[in-house]
């Protein structure tokens, strides 16, 4: 697929990894509808930390996916729509599931009917692995059963499997890629990585829930190099992909490895206000990235140290978006 020029539709924009795959498209010369939720400060996220001359090629348009016709409109002239817009937090979703489930499942509906409807060449939706819940069995391939363990990843397996059903009954050009936890540069301070490393920056104490969890940690460059490989491969069409490492590692030691690069001295205590609910918890993710590699010829270029040294370094940089326990870890 040929990106100069290319008009491209991608929700989520303004967040975490959306705004990593607007700068991504842009510097490969696509012109990009960025969809951003309206707020009235008129905020764009991460979009305006971009570099003017990708900026230039980025039109951004404010709205919620939960308007049908705002996400027409928007997505009207684009060939290729990136979906990545949702409501991520799993804490925020014990508390609120109906808007959680509002904006995953009935947001994304509008995305595929707008894409029918316009006739996009292709779409990719965002999925996470947060929808298998604890693994039955590892490596955790695309055949995994799917289990809700939370409100939003109920709601993003309900997402998913619109997609999946727009393309069996429709014949909508869909692709699902289904990244495992991406962490890097510009992540919020809800999620485990860059909570961690704010607390051992800022303070002599460390709070974290359970150590025992294990993840399979992506960096943001190779999850959206991942997503534009997706896009790119005409049979990864009505597939869904895994974009993982295939190496898990414990909260416990992912604890002991960021303190170790930040080089200070933190005293770690447990938090139990930090632990998900008894059954609601996902013990271990640990991909199966099988498909990726032969589908896509994509695979993970940056370890972990690596990619935990350039977070630590960017949140360094910008403490002052991250405040003390914002969110349970």
């Amino acid at each position: 697929m040929e990106w100069k020029d290319r008009l491209v539709f991608v929700t989520g924009a303004g967040g975490f990894i959306g705004s990593h795959l607007v700068e991504e498209l842009a510097g490969r010369g696509a012109r990009v509808r960025a969809f951003v939720r309206y707020n009235s400060r008129g905020d764009w996220g991460y979009l305006n930390t971009l570099a003017p001359q990708l900026r230039e090629r980025v039109e951004v348009v404010a709205g919620d996916l939960r308007d049908a016709d705002a996400v027409t409109q928007a997505m009207r002239g684009t060939t290729v729509a990136f979906h990545l817009g949702a409501m991520v937090s799993i804490p925020y979703s014990y508390v609120h599931p109906r808007e959680v489930a509002d904006t995953n499942v009935f947001g994304t509906l509008n995305v595929l009917t707008a894409a029918r409807d316009l006739k996009l060449e292709r779409v990719i939706h965002t999925s996470t692995s947060e929808v298998y819940g604890t693994a039955q069995y590892v490596p955790i391939d695309e055949k995994h059963p799917l289990v809700g363990q939370s409100p939003y990843s109920a709601s993003k397996i309900g997402a998913d499997q619109l997609a999946e059903s727009f393309h069996r009954s429709y014949g909508l050009p869909v692709a699902v890629a289904r990244p495992f936890n991406t962490y890097g540069p510009r992540q919020s301070a809800r999620a485990v990585i860059p909570t961690i490393i704010s607390q051992a920056i800022a303070g002599e104490r460390l709070f974290i829930g359970a150590r025992h969890p294990t993840r399979d940690l992506n960096f943001v460059t190779d999850t959206v190099r991942g997503f534009v490989r997706v896009a790119e491969c005409p049979e990864a069409v009505g597939q869904v992909i895994n974009l993982g490492t295939g190496q898990e590692i414990s909260v416990g030691d992912l604890v002991d490895t960021i303190v170790r690069l930040v080089g200070r001295r933190v005293e770690v205590t447990f938090d139990a206000t930090r632990l998900r609910p008894d059954r609601s918890e996902v013990e271990r993710l640990l991909a199966d990235n099988s498909r990726a590699r032969q589908l896509l010829g994509w695979a993970p270029e940056v370890s972990l140290e690596d990619g935990l040294t350039r977070t630590i370094q960017w949140i360094s940089e910008h403490a002052s978006l991250y405040r003390p326990r914002e969110y349970a870890v």
